[in-house]
């Protein structure tokens, strides 16, 4: 395996929302309130705590969706960034959940709010910070419209000492088609996060192979189904990976029910990535 620097696995907030319970939906969109809310029950840690909790289990890399932040005042930003540098935790990416710079009517007020967060991504000390391309429908108009709009982002964020990243996600982005045109309009301002489960099987295999290469980072989201986790698809996910020549880190994205600690998720895939890449037999995977 790849030696990287605070090593090779991160950890998203996406995979603990029971653990962090309450999120705040920060929006561009003026109808939509900040105030928490708890879809996934009341929570049993803070966020400020996670850092702790992924050092111990010997993960040193944290992405944090913006949704999972209870503040953003500049004492509590400062305060999060020394738990994790207390912990040795990288902040790989600051994943800002909300806007659309491919949308006709509001891509203007929704790439301006996105620039609002690179301050908040840099306080914090992140790595990247990764954005949506666009929800619309992958049209010659709002493919244009995106690339205009997230090269004025790079370009904000110039100096701040984060990068602008975005995923395979959403409408605008269904295939490698559009995935790659995008990036060769962006001419490297902006990288990939390349995400294994946003794709549906079985063409995303044949289109993960085609932009990994690209990726700087990768959510490493894992199926579920009544058996436990689907070893053949991550599997065949992670042999995309391995055919395009990914090195980078993985995310582990656990998105599902199956277990009632999202902790056993997050290391059981954990441990799934690691047998593949060194060659040994898979384990249990339940």
């Amino acid at each position: 395996m790849q030696l990287l620097q605070s090593g090779r696995f991160a950890v998203s907030t996406w995979s603990l929302h029971r653990l962090l319970g309450a999120v705040h939906a920060y929006s561009p969109d003026p109808d939509k309130s900040a105030a928490p809310k708890e879809p996934y029950g009341p929570g049993s840690a803070a966020l400020i705590d996670v850092p702790a909790m992924l050092a111990a289990r010997g993960i040193n890399r944290l992405e944090i969706c913006s949704f999972h932040l209870p503040s953003l005042d500049a004492g509590y930003l400062s305060e999060l960034r020394d738990a994790m540098t207390a912990s040795n935790v990288l902040f790989q990416t600051l994943l800002v959940e909300d806007g659309d710079p491919s949308h006709a009517g509001t891509a203007e007020r929704d790439v301006g709010w996105m620039a609002e967060w690179i301050g908040i991504a840099a306080a914090l000390g992140a790595q990247r910070m990764r954005i949506i391309a666009g929800k619309q429908q992958p049209t010659e108009e709002n493919l244009g419209r995106a690339a205009r709009h997230l090269t004025w982002l790079a370009d904000k964020a110039e100096g701040s000492g984060v990068r602008v990243v975005v995923e395979n996600w959403f409408d605008l982005l269904p295939s490698p088609v559009e995935m790659n045109w995008l990036l060769d309009r962006l001419d490297g301002k902006v990288g990939l996060n390349g995400d294994l489960g946003n794709w549906s099987a079985p063409e995303k295999y044949a289109g993960l192979a085609d932009i990994m290469r690209r990726a700087e980072i990768c959510h490493a989201k894992a199926d579920y189904n009544a058996g436990g986790l689907d070893a053949d698809d991550y599997r065949q996910c992670l042999e995309m990976c391995e055919r395009a020549g990914y090195t980078g880190p993985f995310t582990l994205i656990y998105d599902s029910p199956f277990f009632a600690d999202e902790w056993d998720g997050i290391l059981l895939q954990k441990t799934f990535i690691e047998d593949f890449l060194s060659g040994a037999p898979a384990r249990r995977t339940v």
